[in-house]
């Protein structure tokens, strides 16, 4: 993959995109001469010997404390070693990359103090696909997303473990086989390595990069649904749409219209069907998921803009070098974050909650006309029976995750730090969210290609057709009961890796397979 190399303030979703799919990453080197005056303001603070918060102070409750200039590089040594507390299952090396990759661009503005062997060692781990090994709990979001950063930057001075070649080892042996020299940390850098939002963005930002493809795969499933319930593409015609102005619901209508164009099955409709309006299910597909377009957008907006920022404090000003400023501030709250990661996942939410009852509606007859469950023969099998309820499951699940993580707070720090995002937690937990949407999804493609093959030989649009031609080459029609495990895998990974939106050809979904254009 194309090397992506990080300007700090003007990284792309798309850049950041392909870093988390596994894309190289380097620091631009045009940025070295401002992280260099950061460290010489820096230098010239320390020598006036006036007392600035975490250059030569303690931290947090303890920030009245005045440490001693004999004692500065034990400080920023103890500060991590004391923050590096967190709990529960590593965060995925992915994750951890793209954290590093984003710290990397928050210090290359030069406003964090840093020395350019600092820059330098971060920039050799991403380049050879070192990542420490990080617990993912432990942060509430302010003040910056501390223990996960403590123990990144723990690696990087050679204690704690690292992960190379899906192996953990120790961090020192993992730094001395790669001819590496441990940092040690001068006035500031620890707290600018600790202090950020860089550990809750990677995590939101991976939420994102995963609901744009499980969105565009659940426009595909719902056309496909549409089909085998043999349902109007009427409340898909753009004039609709233009006179409640939504732009999502806009561009989400014409994805619609365009996956049903050409469609004989949606022409056999028109002909004799007696049927006034669908179900809502079908009906405010463009309502309902267009809605989940402008918050994604909008999430996206937010996590482009945060991604490029400066999340540290305090923050070195080097405009004039003879008198540089540190400025105390909050920019490590990751309120932006958690709003971000709560729209993120009630979108994810509202995609599955809408595919299940598009599934619940073609497995029974009296709403679609097909047989019941989806079997040629019901009773003697069951079809699509349980798999609906896996589905059912699956949405109550992701209701009880969706509840916003950004309305709770909890007093940190002796009360200094007295209102906190829970940015965190709220990233993380997009990811089990997401893997239930993909599973969703997979239930109603497996089931929205049963039903079309009961329309046979009536075809979909041609678009569609190559969907259930990528179905029927993994999964054969279930013409009776057969272990069912085998099927739901091969739809989710379907959903999971992109096939089916490949397979309907990106063209067919302009504007809605990913949120570029939002960052803007």
């Amino acid at each position: 993959m194309k090397s992506i190399v990080l300007r700090p303030g003007a990284v792309s979703l798309s850049e950041w995109r392909a870093l988390y799919r596994g894309a190289p990453a380097t620091l631009d080197p045009a940025c070295l001469g401002a992280v260099e005056r950061g460290a010489a303001a820096v230098a010239t603070i320390v020598e006036r010997g006036e007392p600035v918060y975490g250059i030569n102070t303690g931290f947090g409750k303890l920030a009245s404390v005045r440490i001693a200039a004999a004692d500065l590089e034990r400080l920023q040594r103890n500060i991590v070693l004391s923050h590096a507390a967190g709990v529960g299952d590593p965060a995925p090396p992915a994750i951890v990359r793209l954290m590093m990759a984003l710290k990397l661009a928050s210090l290359g503005h030069g406003a964090s103090g840093v020395k350019r062997q600092t820059i330098e060692l971060l920039t050799a781990l991403l380049e050879r696909d070192i990542t420490p090994v990080v617990p993912a709990q432990g942060s509430v979001g302010a003040s910056g997303d501390l223990a996960p950063l403590a123990h990144m930057t723990a690696a990087l001075i050679g204690v704690g473990e690292m992960q190379v070649g899906g192996a953990r080892r120790p961090a020192a042996k993992v730094l001395s086989d790669a001819s590496l020299a441990p940092l040690t940390l001068g006035p500031k850098e620890g707290l600018a390595l600790l202090n950020g939002t860089q550990f809750s963005t990677a995590y939101a930002l991976a939420g994102l990069f995963d609901a744009e493809r499980l969105f565009g795969s659940a426009l595909v499933c719902g056309a496909l649904s549409t089909e085998a319930a043999r349902g109007s593409d009427a409340p898909f015609d753009a004039r609709i749409h233009r006179l409640r102005g939504h732009r999502g619901q806009i561009d989400t209508a014409a994805a619609l219209h365009a996956l049903m164009k050409g469609s004989p099955l949606r022409a056999s409709h028109l002909l004799n069907d007696d049927r006034v309006q669908d179900p809502y299910c079908l009906r405010c597909q463009p309502q309902v998921m267009g809605a989940v377009l402008d918050l994604l957008r909008q999430a996206a907006h937010t996590l482009a803009t945060e991604a490029n920022g400066v999340s540290d404090n305090p923050l070195i000003f080097a405009d004039d070098p003879e008198n540089p400023e540190a400025l105390s501030g909050g920019n490590f709250h990751a309120e932006p974050v958690a709003f971000a990661a709560d729209m993120i996942a009630m979108a994810v939410c509202e995609m599955g909650s809408i595919a299940e009852r598009r599934v619940a509606m073609l497995i029974d007859p009296a709403l679609s006309g097909l047989p019941a469950f989806l079997t040629p023969q019901p009773g003697l099998n069951s079809g699509f029976m349980i798999p609906q309820v896996t589905a059912a499951a699956l949405v109550s699940e992701n209701k009880q995750r969706a509840f916003p993580a950004s309305v709770d707070s909890i007093p940190t720090s002796a009360n200094q730090e007295d209102h906190v995002s829970m940015a965190a937690h709220g990233a993380r937990r997009l990811e089990p969210m997401i893997r239930n949407g993909y599973a969703i999804a997979g239930i109603e493609l497996l089931t929205a290609a049963q039903g079309c093959d009961f329309h046979q030989p009536l075809s979909s649009s041609p678009t569609l057709e190559r969907v259930r031609a990528a179905v029927r080459a993994q999964v054969p029609t279930l013409a009776e009961d057969r272990h069912f495990h085998p099927d739901l895998l091969r739809g989710i990974e379907l959903i999971s890796s992109g096939a089916i939106v490949a397979a309907a050809g990106e063209s067919m979904l302009p504007g809605v397979c990913d949120f570029e254009d939002a960052a803007g």
